[in-house]
């Protein structure tokens, strides 16, 4: 393990969630800023971004159930629904009421659930959890628009509990870098750290279970596309066009699906654009943040 991922997990704290150990970082101060890491990695995503986010937030920022640093019980009903109700207790524990969401990947989805649910308790004059802003990097969006690699779709399939088994190191950075930008690739280390983390507690015999959130984005189209088309809730999409797997084609249909689309392009960044250009993510994002301050400070 790398010096500094050894860091980043003692600067950790813990929750139970449904009897399980939870992993998350909580750093900063100010506004509450809640980060939603991919499929199959984990918080670690945000390290590149970390000093210059909670030098402005309050970053709350878990490894969700099955990833990590987190428990991954071999009998759990992994869920998108499941993860999106570990962040809303987590946040209740820690007397958390409104919050701005960072997401990306695998957390874009359990964004669009969170969402959903904001808006089911608006809509009963409920504020429980108060979203105030969401901004979401690569993914899966819409499931018409989403291309599996050819790992996830083995994964997905009967043959996954035997590929979890079988697949190595040498594989899994193979797979990694396919979906980086030609000129930004993983580096070796990161490679190690994002391995060491999804073998933690024998991560990799989860995966196939994980790996639903793909049938459930088709199943839920109506809810989580729905949920971006409906929002009053300022939206930003900040997206690496050049990933195979939610790059260029999925810009296209945000742009033709969702009202009035803030969308920023990162030209030649892949599928990890916090990992790849995290100045420039950061750049992006810090921009929206400013705007909707100053909209908010402006006269009425």
């Amino acid at each position: 393990m790398s010096a500094a991922l050894a860091q980043w997990r003692h600067g950790g704290r813990w929750f139970r969630h449904r009897g399980h150990a939870i992993f998350y970082r909580d750093d900063g101060a100010g506004p509450v800023l809640l980060a939603l890491h991919g499929f199959p990695s984990a918080s670690w995503d945000w390290h590149p971004m970390w000093p210059a986010l909670t030098a402005r937030f309050r970053v709350i920022a878990p490894d969700m159930i099955g990833f990590g640093w987190s428990a991954k019980p071999r009998h759990h009903a992994y869920s998108i629904d499941d993860q999106a109700t570990l962040h809303e207790r987590l946040l209740a524990s820690l007397g958390v009421d409104r919050v701005h969401v960072l997401a990306h990947d695998y957390g874009d989805t359990v964004a669009q659930e969170l969402l959903a649910r904001h808006q089911e308790r608006i809509r009963r004059g409920s504020a429980a959890l108060t979203l105030a802003s969401m901004c979401l990097l690569n993914g899966g969006l819409f499931p018409e628009t989403h291309r599996p690699r050819p790992v996830q779709r083995i994964l997905a399939s009967r043959l996954g509990p035997v590929l979890e088994r079988v697949v190595g190191k040498r594989g899994f950075a193979a797979g990694l870098t396919a979906v980086f930008g030609p000129a930004t690739p993983p580096s070796p280390a990161l490679i190690d750290e994002l391995w060491t983390l999804l073998r933690h507690d024998d991560g990799h015999r989860v995966m196939h279970q994980l790996i639903g959130y793909m049938a459930e984005r088709r199943a839920h189209r109506a809810r989580w596309v729905g949920a971006l088309v409906d929002t009053d809730v300022p939206l930003r999409l900040i997206d690496g066009v050049v990933d195979p797997v939610s790059g260029a084609h999925m810009v296209a249909r945000y742009r033709e699906v969702v009202p009035h689309p803030d969308v920023v392009e990162l030209p030649g960044i892949g599928h990890y654009p916090q990992v790849e250009a995290p100045d420039a993510v950061l750049g992006a994002f810090v921009a929206f943040h400013d705007r909707l301050a100053a909209t908010a400070a402006a006269p009425a």
